[in-house]
């Protein structure tokens, strides 16, 4: 073969492999549909809260959490008290430790991940598989910034707490104040089915009026915004109503996990 026929046939193969290659990255419909959603649960601005002793807390399934962390140092994520592991795989195996410690007494025993970056500037996901949940999490290393203690609130368990809450207490029937000294100055962001329909207070509590057919269904959780920190505090239901026993300036209501996650602010203030 000569010159001329060899530069023709390394011409072939190259536009061969580029084709190929073409084709191997091209995504049908539904593959695009499907890592758009992903791409949106992921990139989700999330809930995060300060716990106890410098804890950073994520609301479980709101978002994929990124943890940050840093060489020769040390991240601990841990998770829910008498939870069991199953797996823990991890994107990147060589250049991501993670160990696992465990903490408390063993009846209630909370397992905790230890995980270290080899190097600054390395992005990988893992899968935490256990016997209440999975967890998917970003791991992101930085040169000097680092996630000391990660934890999570976990929206069932804050779902529990008030039903005990409430069981013990007697649900009154309505504010009892005159028309004239309620603040209806309250303004709502975010789509959900279940959107209130008016915010008030009487200066005491907070007064949530949903639409009718969220009687009987669970209801959204609520955190109040205060100090820059997202808080639990008491609340019940009665029929379509949520009072609260705070008068709020901010607050959001969560319902569901994940890409199916629903989710109001609430701001007092037009």
């Amino acid at each position: 073969m000569g010159k001329t026929g060899l530069i023709a046939t390394a011409g072939c193969i190259a536009t061969l492999i580029s084709t190929a290659g073409s084709i191997a990255q091209s995504m049908t419909t539904n593959e695009v549909k499907g890592t758009t959603i992903s791409g949106k649960w992921r990139d989700t601005p999330g809930l995060v809260a300060k716990g106890p002793d410098g804890k950073v807390m994520f609301l479980f399934g709101e978002t994929q959490p990124s943890v940050i962390c840093s060489p020769l140092q040390v991240c601990d994520i841990e998770l829910q008290g008498g939870e069991i592991v199953r797996d823990v795989l991890i994107g990147d195996t060589v250049r991501w430790k993670v160990e696992p410690a465990t903490s408390g007494a063993a009846n209630g025993q909370a397992i905790h991940l230890i995980v270290k970056p080899s190097e600054p500037g390395l992005v990988t996901s893992m899968v935490i598989t256990t016997s209440r949940r999975t967890y998917h999490i970003q791991l992101k290393s930085h040169p000097s910034q680092y996630m000391a203690r990660v934890g999570f609130d976990y929206p069932e368990d804050v779902s529990a707490k008030l039903a005990a809450i409430n069981a013990r207490v007697e649900i009154g029937g309505g504010s009892g104040s005159a028309p004239d000294k309620l603040n209806f100055s309250y303004s709502m962001s975010g789509n959900a089915l279940w959107k209130p329909k008016r915010v008030y207070s009487d200066g005491m509590k907070t007064y949530i009026q949903f639409p009718r057919s969220i009687a009987g269904q669970d209801a959204p959780v609520l955190f109040v915004v205060s100090g820059g920190q997202n808080r639990i505090v008491n609340y019940r239901m009665k029929d379509d109503m949520m009072i609260v026993d705070y008068a709020v300036d901010k607050a959001i209501l969560v319902s569901g996990v994940g890409w199916r996650q629903q989710k109001i602010t609430i701001r007092r203030g037009a």
